[in-house]
């Protein structure tokens, strides 16, 4: 069974460029997505049988995931149109 990408850039290519500049010009973006790229990391390896928690905890780290996503593109958004 091939485990779906949920990196960043995967799950938002056309964005990818605005991502690269606020990791470098944003701290707080740049910690979110390091959460992020953490988060993914774990869950995939849950998804591909390396670690083997219980269902719960997959599940709580799969909304960790969305909620950081959530947040990282609330960022991307307000980068492309900064409010006045």
């Amino acid at each position: 069974m091939t485990i779906e990408k949920h990196d960043l850039v995967s799950e938002l290519p056309e964005y990818r460029h605005q991502i690269h500049e606020l990791k470098q010009s944003n701290a707080h973006f740049a910690k979110l997505f390091e959460q992020y790229h953490n988060v993914d990391h774990e869950v995939h390896r849950i998804e591909n049988g390396t670690e083997t928690p219980s269902d719960d905890y997959t599940e709580e780290r799969k909304k960790v995931r969305l909620n950081l996503k959530d947040q990282l593109f609330g960022m991307i958004q307000q980068h492309i149109a900064p409010t006045a």
